[in-house]
């Protein structure tokens, strides 16, 4: 079973990737939060420190794209080749408001013809093999045997399928049913990507769907990040890891104040991972100076239990 992280918007940035790839094991591809292409066709400054040569990373690394334009998917895909990346990925699963409100992410699912054009027109042209990232539907499943049939069409290198409809966002209850007949019917290389916590989570999918090519793990991996090496991490590997990235951030972000801000994004849910921290989290929360947050962190790492695996209800929070 393959396993790979999630890319999530503001959390597993180039910084976050490398480091865990330093202090953790087991994740055979890295997702990148996506790429949103312009009309102008060129990376911000951001997108372009984002998106580094392949070879400088000592892990595989997949480029994700979010666009309804299928030239400029083309043209990011391109930029993704040029760099040495072997897969790009289209983003056709994302929720939020502002995307969809402009027909992108799951908003594309809505009209599955449409879509179908999309993919004809970029698997017609793309210079690197293309998986794709889904939702199984917009505001109810009625769509998706035509989405199956519009996806199995199409060479993926995979089909990532978050079993939940667009307004059903991220808390509530995976759709089981709609992911089984995407694994009944697709004839596509399919990963699982939906609430998994644990080792014992991803072995219950396993069992579950046992022709199952790979899995996707995501906030579950910032509560977790040493959930998937050999005996899990101890609460010291977890601060080692913590204090590197505040650091590199420091340095990225010109100041300790803004890299604090960005940890506060991480902790929401590192803090499921320990025993009794909802009062700890409070003053993390609230605080805004860097001494403050430092003895927080330090207290949490040194005083407080670490459970065996991120608590799926405090994800949900």
């Amino acid at each position: 079973m393959k396993c790979y992280f999630a890319p999530l918007e503001g959390l597993t940035d180039s910084v976050y990737r490398r480091l865990h790839h330093r202090y953790f094991s087991g994740i055979d591809r890295y997702y990148m939060p996506f790429i949103s292409p312009t009309i102008h066709r060129t990376l911000t400054k951001k997108e372009d420190r984002e998106l580094p040569m392949a070879q400088s990373q000592p892990f595989i690394a997949v480029p994700q794209i979010l666009t309804k334009d299928p030239d400029a998917f083309l043209w990011a895909a391109q930029q993704c080749a040029d760099r040495g990346y072997d897969e790009v990925n289209l983003n056709i699963g994302c929720p939020s408001g502002t995307v969809v409100s402009k027909g992108k992410g799951a908003g594309m699912l809505a009209d599955p013809d449409a879509l179908d054009r999309f993919l004809d027109r970029i698997f017609s042209g793309t210079p690197l093999p293309i998986s794709v990232k889904t939702r199984v539907g917009v505001n109810d499943e009625e769509s998706l045997p035509r989405l199956v049939e519009v996806f199995d069409r199409y060479p993926m290198v995979r089909l990532i399928v978050h079993p939940r409809i667009r307004k059903d966002f991220y808390n509530t209850p995976v759709r089981q049913e709609a992911f089984r007949y995407c694994y009944e019917d697709l004839h596509l290389p399919l990963c699982y990507n939906a609430d998994l916590c644990s080792k014992a989570d991803i072995s219950a999918i396993e069992q579950r769907y046992p022709k199952l090519e790979s899995v996707m793990i995501g906030r579950g991996l910032i509560g977790d990040p040493g959930m998937l090496t050999p005996g899990g991490s101890t609460a010291k590997e977890l601060q080692q890891f913590h204090d590197a990235l505040l650091e590199e951030y420091i340095v990225l972000f010109g100041g300790a104040r803004n890299a604090m801000f960005r940890m506060k994004e991480n902790w929401h849910y590192l803090s499921c991972r320990f025993e009794g921290c909802e009062k700890l989290y409070k003053q993390l929360r609230k605080t805004t100076d860097v001494a403050e947050y430092r003895a927080i962190t330090t207290q949490i790492f040194h005083t407080l239990p670490l459970r065996p695996s991120a608590d799926p209800q405090w994800l949900h929070k």
